[in-house]
C-alpha cells in the first residue's frame, strides 16, 4: 500500500485523516467530530468535491446519516490506503477503538485473514491489482483472536478503469447466520428424528411380510398394512410441512381461491377426531348465522384446521370449542370470517406466547415437530388474514384466526 504522505491530526471517534497544515477554504475555523458531523461550509475551490465538514468527500452529510448511525460497521480508506473512517459499529465488531484504528493502514486497522491463515489484504490488494475489479463479495473473515467477521468491500474509482480512490469496507457480526445455520441444523434433526420411527416401521412390517407372507392370517396381514398405511401418511404429512416451511420462508406460498364452505370443512375435521377415538362429548362446534361467503384455499383451510384441532386434542384436555363467526377484517372493515379454537386444559403460559407461532415451538413433550403452528401462521397469513393466540374463557389455550372474504376482483 502507498505511504500517508507527511503527519496526520485526526478528530473525532469516526473521524477524518487530514495532512498536518492543510488549509481550510473557509479560514482557522477547526472541524471537530466523527465524519459527517455539522461544521463549517464554504466554496469549493476548483476541481475540489469536498467540504470541511466532509474533507475526503464521503458524502456522509446526506439526510443528516452520520456513520454512527448505521446498523453495519462501516470502514473507509482513501486513496493513500489510510483509514479515515471508522464507525462505532465496526468499533463493536472488532473490538478496535475507533481512535486506535483512525490513520493507520487499512491493513493494520483490520488484520484480516481467511479461514487458511492468509493475509487477506496481501491477497485481494485493492490498490494494486487488476484496474477492472469494483469490491470484494461478502465472505467470512478472521480478525486476530480468532474473531469471525463477514465482510464486504468496494473499491471506489473516479472511472473504471482510474486508481482506487477510496475502499469502503462493510462489516457484520456472523451472529445471524449461526442461529439460522443453528435453526437449519435443528431442522435436519428434527426431520431426521420424525422420519426414523415410520420408516423403521414400514420397513419392518414390509420385510416381514415378504419373508413370511404364509405364516399370517388374512386379519394379521390387513393389521400391518394399515400400519404401514398410516406411517407412510405420516411421512407424507411430514414432507409436505417441509415444503411448505420453504414456500413460507421464500414468500412463494400459492393460494388458490375458491368457494369455500368452512362449517362443513369443521365439521370434517371433527367427524374424523371422532372416527379415530375421540369421544362426540369432547367437541362443541358453534356456528353463528349469517356467515359471509369465503373464498380461500380448500386445502390450505383443511391444513389450519387440522393443526389446530391437533393441538387442542393432544396438548389441550377437557371439551375443545371451535366458533366460527362473521367479523370484520383488515383496516378497511372488509367482511371476514373468525375461527376460534379453544380447549380446557393448562393453556399457554404468558412468557411462552411470543413464541408459540415460531419455529420447533413446543408446549409439551407429547411429540409433534413443532413446526404446524408456524406453517399455519403462514398458511392464514398468506390469505391475507391474522392468528392470535391468548387464554380461552375456561384457562386453556385459545387460537383465533381471522380470513377476510377474498372475493376475485373480476366477481366484484
Amino acid at each position: 500500500m502507498q505511504a500517508l504522505p507527511g503527519p496526520v491530526s485526526l478528530t473525532g471517534s469516526a473521524g477524518t485523516a487530514r495532512p498536518a497544515g492543510a488549509t481550510d477554504p473557509t479560514g482557522p475555523t477547526e472541524a471537530t467530530g466523527s465524519a459527517g458531523a455539522p461544521g463549517p461550509t464554504g466554496p469549493a475551490g476548483p476541481g475540489d468535491s469536498t467540504t470541511p465538514a466532509d474533507p475526503v468527500g464521503l458524502g456522509f452529510g446526506f439526510a443528516g446519516v452520520h456513520p454512527d448511525d448505521l446498523p453495519d460497521g462501516l470502514v473507509v480508506a482513501d486513496d493513500t490506503g489510510r483509514v479515515v473512517c471508522f464507525n462505532a459499529a465496526a468499533a463493536r465488531v472488532t473490538a478496535v477503538p475507533a481512535d486506535r484504528a483512525l490513520g493507520l493502514p487499512l491493513d493494520r486497522a483490520l488484520p484480516l485473514e481467511d479461514l487458511k491463515g492468509r493475509r487477506w489484504w496481501a491477497l485481494t490488494d485493492p490498490y494494486g491489482g487488476l484496474a477492472t475489479r469494483s469490491g470484494q463479495p461478502e465472505r467470512n473473515l478472521l480478525l486476530p483472536g480468532g474473531r469471525e467477521v463477514l465482510v464486504s468491500a468496494r473499491y471506489v474509482r473516479e472511472h473504471p478503469t482510474g486508481p482506487v480512490r477510496r475502499v469502503v469496507v462493510s462489516l457484520r457480526g456472523t451472529e445471524a447466520r449461526r442461529r439460522t445455520e443453528r435453526s437449519h441444523a435443528e431442522l435436519i434433526a428434527t426431520v431426521a428424528h420424525e422420519l426414523r420411527s415410520p420408516l423403521t416401521s414400514v420397513k419392518g412390517f414390509t420385510a416381514t411380510l415378504l419373508h413370511k407372507w404364509e405364516r399370517f392370517t388374512d386379519e394379521q396381514k390387513r393389521l400391518m398394512l394399515e400400519t404401514v398405511d398410516a406411517d407412510a401418511g405420516r411421512i407424507k404429512r411430514l414432507i409436505a410441512e417441509l415444503l411448505d416451511i420453504s414456500r413460507i420462508d421464500s414468500g412463494r406460498l400459492e393460494v388458490r381461491r375458491q368457494p369455500v364452505d368452512i362449517a362443513a370443512a369443521v365439521g370434517r375435521h371433527v367427524h374424523a377426531h371422532t372416527t379415530g377415538g375421540q369421544s362426540p362429548d369432547r367437541f362443541f362446534v358453534r356456528i353463528r348465522p349469517q356467515l359471509p361467503p369465503l373464498w380461500a384455499d380448500p386445502d390450505k383451510i383443511d391444513q389450519i384446521l387440522g393443526n389446530l384441532l391437533e393441538n387442542a386434542v393432544r396438548h389441550g384436555e377437557g371439551t375443545v370449542t371451535i366458533e366460527v363467526a362473521p367479523t370484520t377484517a383488515g383496516d378497511g372493515g372488509e367482511e371476514g370470517t373468525e375461527v376460534t379454537v379453544s380447549d380446557e386444559g393448562p393453556g399457554i403460559p404468558e412468557e411462552s406466547m411470543s413464541r408459540v407461532f415460531t419455529r420447533f415451538w413446543r408446549g409439551s413433550k407429547r411429540g409433534g415437530t413443532g413446526l404446524g403452528l408456524y406453517i399455519v401462521k403462514g398458511v392464514v397469513e398468506a390469505h391475507g388474514g391474522t392468528i392470535t393466540v391468548g387464554r380461552g374463557p375456561r384457562g386453556g389455550a385459545e387460537f383465533r384466526f381471522i380470513l377476510p372474504v377474498g372475493t376475485p376482483a373480476h366477481l366484484l
